[in-house]
């Protein structure tokens, strides 16, 4: 039964290819053929391991739902961008989809813009480590025994209750708006002639990383001030016996004692910040000349812009190998820092 329903599946695939690729005229007229042939598959599947493995193939069905969805959606999706990303697939042509090979992975080299998003992106990056700093700091302050620590807990968090997108409106187009904005008419009373926040590449990019770490630092801070409070006070009050002033006993004993909790929350705020893209497009289209662009927002100007759906995915293809190796190599320099200093 299973091998039947594999073969089933399959032999729908390889005909939906090749009547996608103009191999062959006979075929389906959408993918939705496939997809119940994955769930006859799944069913066939799901019953075969209990037929065959008795209470074994049981306990297996209570995981199968669990890896069918991740195929499904997270395994499938890919393999088809991969195939997407060999296309010459432009929406604005009347001609259709056609294969064109390696051809968006050569053009993708010499894109000086997809490039300049790439660089931007390693600052975006470098700036989590400010942002870490600054929430590690409220975490410690929001750890102590100070009046109204409650109040400010809340206080500090309605930020990460907001959307990013209303973020960038309430804050991007209203606050630091050049001509009224509150922090527009500020400056100007500072002694800024012209405070414009998004006209020039450096402010620019100062401007969307303060808004996008005003949302993010709380996710952090809350994290840090968990692996605070959990630690023991035992290793604090040793300290303390021993003579240890406050910067001895941060530095020799919390830090090392958090550094798995920083590692993780770090590595976490790293892959949303690889993602980041609303706060960029609603702000400033990536401008002035590309400086505030990041890989995810360029990518859905060359779809919405350029309604290039082959070279699109085959940036976002390329983009997500390369953060795939980037977060492989950080987790294992990461492992291997944690267990020397710890």
């Amino acid at each position: 039964m299973i091998a039947v329903a594999s073969l089933g599946a399959l032999t729908v695939l390889l005909i939906q290819i090749l009547h996608t690729t103009g191999a062959i005229t006979a075929g389906f007229s959408n993918w939705r053929p496939l997809l119940y042939a994955y769930l006859v598959w799944a069913v066939a599947l799901g019953i075969g391991q209990v037929m065959v493995r008795g209470e074994r193939g049981q306990r297996t069905l209570f995981l199968l739902p669990a890896a069918l969805f991740t195929i499904a959606v997270v395994i499938f999706p890919t393999v088809f961008g991969f195939y997407i990303a060999t296309l010459d697939w432009n929406l604005s042509s009347l001609e259709g989809p056609h294969f064109n090979g390696l051809n968006n992975l050569i053009g993708l080299f010499d894109d000086d813009y997809y490039w300049n998003a790439l660089r931007n992106m390693v600052f975006y990056t470098v700036a989590v480590l400010g942002e870490y700093a600054i929430a590690f700091g409220l975490a410690l302050l929001l750890n102590a025994e100070i009046r109204g620590r409650r109040f400010l807990r809340v206080v500090f968090l309605l930020p990460m209750m907001l959307s990013p997108v209303a973020v960038s409106w309430m804050i991007g187009k209203s606050l630091m708006e050049y001509r009224f904005g509150p922090a527009a008419t500020l400056a100007r009373a500072l002694g800024w002639d012209n405070p414009a926040f998004f006209a020039h590449p450096w402010i620019a990019w100062l401007s969307i990383e303060a808004m996008d770490a005003w949302v993010s630092i709380p996710f952090v801070m809350i994290i840090l001030l968990a692996g605070l409070q959990a630690m023991p006070k035992e290793v604090l009050e040793a300290a303390k016996v021993d003579g240890a002033n406050g910067w001895q006993s941060f530095w020799h004993v919390v830090f090392p004692i958090m550094l798995p909790v920083s590692v993780t929350v770090l590595i976490i705020r790293i892959i949303f910040k690889l993602k980041l893209a609303d706060i960029v497009i609603n702000v400033t289209a990536g401008g002035p000349g590309g400086a505030t662009d990041t890989v995810s927002s360029f990518i859905y100007r060359v779809y919405r812009d350029r309604s290039n759906v082959g070279y699109g995915t085959g940036l976002a293809i390329f983009y997500l190998l390369l953060i795939v190796v980037f977060l492989s190599l950080l987790l294992r320099l990461s492992r291997r820092w944690t267990q020397k200093v710890v």
